[in-house]
């Protein structure tokens, strides 16, 4: 994987400059080998959109782990589970892992939503 290729993605998803959020891209490249089944080509374009996509998305986690709302410019408070910037890279993150799904191996389940708009603990 070229982490080059993986920070220009970056910055492409979360506009924000890469070096600033070299630990989050460091972290993301290490998950996405990790993820890879073994036979899959190391050197697949598709595995630094991957990565990228995952280290946008554990950026936006870090933001929204410190605000858990977002006003708008009106003033309207969104929900949970509206969008916004941790739902934006979420469904972003779960495209590439489709579209990477006969290279990777997931060993791990994750349940991220209920209907109803009940909450979990």
């Amino acid at each position: 994987m070229d982490i080059g290729s993986v920070k220009s993605l970056f910055e492409l998803f979360s506009g924000e400059e890469s070096e600033n959020f070299m630990p989050f891209i460091t972290l993301a490249a290490a998950e996405t080998e990790n993820m890879l089944s073994p036979a899959a080509d190391v050197n697949d374009v598709r595995l630094g959109f991957l990565a990228a996509a995952m280290a946008n998305y554990r950026l936006r986690q870090a933001e929204a782990s410190r605000d858990l709302t977002t006003a708008t410019y009106a003033g309207k408070m969104l929900k949970a589970g509206e969008t916004s910037p941790l739902s934006g890279a979420a469904a972003l993150l779960r495209d590439y892992l489709q579209l990477c799904d006969d290279i990777i191996e997931r060993k791990t389940f994750v349940f991220s939503g209920v209907s109803g708009g009940e909450k979990v603990c």
